[in-house]
């Protein structure tokens, strides 16, 4: 049973929330604002986080800045349809996704299974032994590190699902349809500007210079490729 973290300011969200989730066989874990969020995350062994956005005492984003000091686990934000500049920078300090206020319950579970998977499977104990390399960067998908220039990176599930993808397939092109689709094991609807910050937060973690990057390659109107270095 994984532990899963719901933090919102209204108890009515965080209730919601528990009854659809302990239905899935999750063990729910409440908070009501983001230092009590961080504080259920130094005291339990949390594997996901659905955190709302505004919030008494510490905001979602505060709190995303705080956690992804110490934490890889997935988070999805919960947000209300008019905070899209807060979806956008909740992206770029590390969150994996977003919900939008008024939630569909099925929406949430599937969200929350999808990242999961990816989370438990970057933490199992994976048998193959690949590391794959370009140029400065080296995938260990074993242990599910990343080193660039001799020096480990932290990456968030995400980030490390993008990369694994473009490291696997140098070359080729993807769109932001199909790494949504390949990444996040969903159907993509409406998902550039989601796919496209995990991006720009991918290459300021691998690129020497992310305006001028040299492994992560936009090809204009077709998407992105992982051109190949000696």
């Amino acid at each position: 049973m994984y532990n899963v973290l719901v933090c919102d300011d209204e108890r009515d969200i965080v209730s919601a929330l528990k009854v659809y989730l302990t239905s899935e066989g999750y063990n729910v874990i409440e908070a009501y604002n983001g230092r009590e969020a961080l504080s259920a995350l130094a005291e339990n062994d949390i594997k996901l986080v659905l955190m709302d956005i505004m919030m008494p005492e510490m905001d979602g984003i505060s709190a995303m800045v705080e956690l992804r000091r110490n934490y890889n686990v997935p988070v999805i934000l919960l947000t209300a349809k008019s905070e899209y500049t807060d979806k956008i920078l909740g992206l770029n300090v590390g969150a994996d996704d977003y919900i939008t206020k008024p939630f569909n319950p099925i929406e949430v579970t599937a969200r929350v299974k999808s990242q999961l998977r990816r989370y438990v499977d970057l933490g199992s104990d994976n048998t193959r032994s690949d590391v794959i390399i370009n140029g400065g960067i080296e995938l260990h998908d074993k242990s599910k590190t990343v080193m660039v220039d001799g020096e480990a990176i932290n990456l968030t599930p995400t980030e490390y699902e993008i990369l694994k993808l473009f490291m696997e397939n140098p070359g080729e092109v993807f769109s932001p349809k199909d790494i949504y689709r390949r990444v996040w094991s969903e159907d993509p609807f409406g998902v550039e500007n989601t796919v496209l910050v995990h991006i720009r937060h991918l290459r300021e973690k691998v690129e020497i210079n992310p305006a001028e990057p040299c492994y992560i390659i936009a090809v204009w109107g077709h998407g992105y490729k992982m051109e190949k270095r000696n």
